[in-house]
């Protein structure tokens, strides 16, 4: 009993010692739009859990103007932050600043979305992106049994923002899967749009996601079934799904196969609906934990742990990086994987 009040006392200490070093600490949190609800998730995550250790936080959101993240950058090291966690917009656009932030002394985290072209970044934590991808393709080819030599079946594929390096990884990973398919005629694309300059959606619109879809629709589906869609994130699958149900899909009729990432509520209830096949679940609570680690690593003067110090290469450098486990999500499994997990409430997937 003596030794686990000891135990005690010694763990309360430690955690007064951490609050007291961290609490005139000011960390500055850059993230990129309000208008998806992950980056609200991230950034009222990261928020939470520095404040839990004492820390105070800046955090920004700069609705995908690069200008304003920029401008909101400058000024985070004007008021005098210690460390800098920045979800880019446009992940070659901040090597001006990020060289200021040097200047200054200031460590760069790269959150979720590399900064390409800048020295000036210390560390990415980010999810494993390429197998992101790889969970994407591995999903379509189970679902319409292709190892199983069965074909040949229709897909068309959808890619994410241009600026955003992620976007390359996931689709790389899809493709990886699917390519080979593609190759000997067990896939088929009438649109023969394939590569990312073709299928990239600026800034993950929704809306855009839609336009394209109705398109494909009316140029090449009109008399064909389309059987599977490559969607690399849940806001462009919202928007393929409004698309085909505004075209006379019927789930669980000719409903194609749809893919997606983040597991939005949104996103969730169509899954639940049948409009959706499965998402990729990336636990924000986990990504920001970690990086609340390496903030407490980089201030006490420790090495943050990494676990890639090959894959991310942003150009001028290769990035120290954490990668997180992704898995997937599905009508079978969702309330093991959310619910449960606290990471919503069931009234919240109605």
């Amino acid at each position: 009993m003596k030794k686990m009040l000891l135990a005690l006392f010694a763990l309360v200490l430690l955690f007064s010692a951490t609050a007291a070093f961290a609490a005139d600490i000011l960390v500055g949190v850059a993230m990129p739009t309000q208008s998806l609800q992950r980056w609200n998730e991230d950034g009222a995550n990261m928020k939470k859990i520095l404040e839990g250790k004492g820390y105070k936080v800046d955090l920004q959101y700069a609705e995908n103007n690069v200008s304003v993240q920029i401008s909101q950058l400058e000024n985070m090291i004007t008021k005098g932050v210690k460390v800098m966690i920045i979800a880019s917009i446009d992940g070659s656009a901040l090597s001006d600043v990020l060289a200021k932030a040097a200047e200054a002394k200031i460590p760069v985290i790269a959150y979720d979305r590399l900064i390409r072209q800048s020295p000036n970044v210390d560390y990415y934590a980010t999810f494993d992106n390429f197998k992101v991808g790889v969970i994407q393709g591995k999903f379509i080819e189970e679902k319409l049994g292709l190892k199983d030599g069965k074909g040949p079946f229709n897909i068309e594929f959808f890619g994410g923002s241009p600026d955003d390096n992620n976007a390359f990884f996931f689709n790389g990973g899809a493709m990886s899967i699917l390519q080979p398919y593609l190759d000997s005629g067990k896939l088929v694309c009438h649109s023969g749009q394939t590569k990312m300059e073709q299928i990239g959606i600026l800034a993950w619109k929704s809306e855009d996601a839609q336009a394209r879809m109705d398109n494909l629709i009316s140029r090449s589906y009109t008399d064909k079934k389309l059987d599977a869609v490559l969607s690399p994130n849940d806001s462009l699958a919202y928007g393929i799904s409004a698309s085909l149900e505004n075209n006379g899909y019927i789930p669980g009729k000719d409903w194609p196969i749809i893919t997606g990432q983040d597991c939005d509520r949104a996103n969730v209830k169509n899954m639940i609906a049948g409009k959706q096949s499965m998402s990729v679940f990336k636990d924000t609570r986990a990504l920001a934990s970690k990086v609340a680690e390496m903030v407490d690593d980089i201030l006490q003067g420790k090495q943050p742990e990494v676990n890639d110090t090959k894959t991310y290469d942003n150009g001028m450098k290769v990035v120290p990086s954490y990668l997180l486990e992704p898995v997937f999500a599905d009508v079978n499994n969702y309330k093991e994987l959310l619910i449960d997990s606290g990471y919503y409430k069931e009234e919240d997937l109605k």
